[in-house]
Parts: C-alpha cells; structure tokens; sequence
C-alpha cells in the first residue's frame, strides 16, 4: 500500500517536472519566433529604405545629365559639368578622326549601363586652353575625372587591345582599373585576352600625326 502511494507521488511528480520543462521550452520557443519576426521586419525595413535611397540617387543622377552620352559646346561647360558629378568621362574629339566615331558608338552603350557616371564628349578645336591644360596630345583621348580632377587617361586604343575592334566590354573594363565607374568583373583580367586566346582577329593600330596640327590621331584619316 506505501509502496503505491509512493509510486503515484514520484510519477505526479514527475509528470509536473515534465510539464514544467514543456512550458519552459515553449516559452524559449515562443521568445525566438518573436525575434526571428522582429529581425525579418528590421531587414524588410533597410532593405526598403536602401531601395528608396537607391532610386533618390538615380534620380538625382539624371537630373545633372546622367544616362546619356552628351556633348557639351565649349570648355566653360566642361568645368560646371565636373563640378557637378562625382565621377566623369570626357571624350575628347575630331570630326575627321574615325577612330573617335568607333569610341563614340562604346560610350553611348556604357553611359546608360553606368548611371553612376556622366558621360561627355567635346570637339578639341572648340577648348584649346582644356586640351593645353589636360595635354591632350592624341585624339581620341578619354578624360577621367574624379571629385573635379582629373585622375587618368585613355589614350588612343593602346590600353584597349591597341585595334579598332575592341568591344564595349574592353573599354568598361578600362574605365573600371580608372575606378570611374562600379565595375563588376575582374580587373586582372582584360577581356582582350581571352579574345586573343580564342583566337579573335584584332586590327593593330598606328600613330599617325595630323599635318598642321599638335595632336597625333589614332585614325588612318587626316
């Protein structure tokens, strides 16, 4: 008889420890699912508010002329358009260089992928005084400008496989080791020379300088 009171009691017990244990771990439970929902909403709300942020930016990129690849009329606008935008390139051009045409047709594709980047040309006999001041000695010559200086070149298309058939993929792997733009691929590898490795034709490209003028030109035209 003791001896089945005794059990009764050790295994009321017991089930009240178990009971217990359940309750408390229910509890831990119910606490983690309530951070995990708070932390799911503090990460919905930043990733809101950097999409917000992002598009702000985007805004305010194209309202300074952003996304398109323009041409400024003379020097003086050059250094109001520097002044304005963070990161610049400045095509720097002759009408009567086909080479600078070929640039032409890569800039205008990268000025709307990098946003991020102000994309410019200018004709070299409308700013004398910008081409003496920058040495502007080849055309064509890319200009760019980083927080109103100018921090490096691309001149002729030497650093672009030095031939006419670079691909845009080339130039904004140039402008991306200028840190001009937000580049995603691999600096240390130059899409050139994986084209070379498959075999790809390339066009060597020759100085040649223009007769009565202090430029050299990268275009077999005068």
């Amino acid at each position: 008889m003791a001896a089945d009171m005794f059990n009764k009691a050790m295994e009321q017990q017991l089930l009240q420890t178990a009971k217990l244990m359940e309750e408390q771990l229910d509890a831990e439970l119910e606490k983690l699912e309530k951070v995990d929902e708070d932390e799911m909403e503090r990460l919905k709300e930043k990733r809101l508010e950097a999409l917000k942020k992002a598009q702000q930016q985007k805004q305010e990129w194209l309202s300074k002329g952003h996304g398109e690849y323009r041409e400024i009329p003379s020097e003086k606008d050059f250094f109001q358009e520097v002044k304005e935008s963070k990161n610049v390139v400045c095509h720097f051009y002759r009408d009567s260089t086909f080479r600078c045409k070929i640039m032409d047709k890569h800039l205008a594709l990268l000025a709307k992928k990098h946003i991020e980047t102000k994309f410019l040309k200018l004709n070299v006999e409308k700013a004398p005084f910008l081409c003496e001041r920058l040495r502007i000695k080849v055309i064509p010559t890319l200009a760019l400008v980083k927080d109103g200086k100018t921090r490096d070149y691309v001149t002729g298309f030497t650093d672009l496989g030095n031939t006419d058939e670079f691909t845009t993929e080339t130039l904004e792997w140039r402008l991306g080791c200028g840190n001009i733009i937000n580049y995603s691929g691999n600096l240390m590898e130059p899409p050139f020379q994986s084209q070379k490795k498959h075999g790809s034709h390339f066009t060597k490209v020759e100085k040649k300088t223009i007769r009565g003028k202090n430029y050299d030109s990268d275009s077999d035209d005068d």
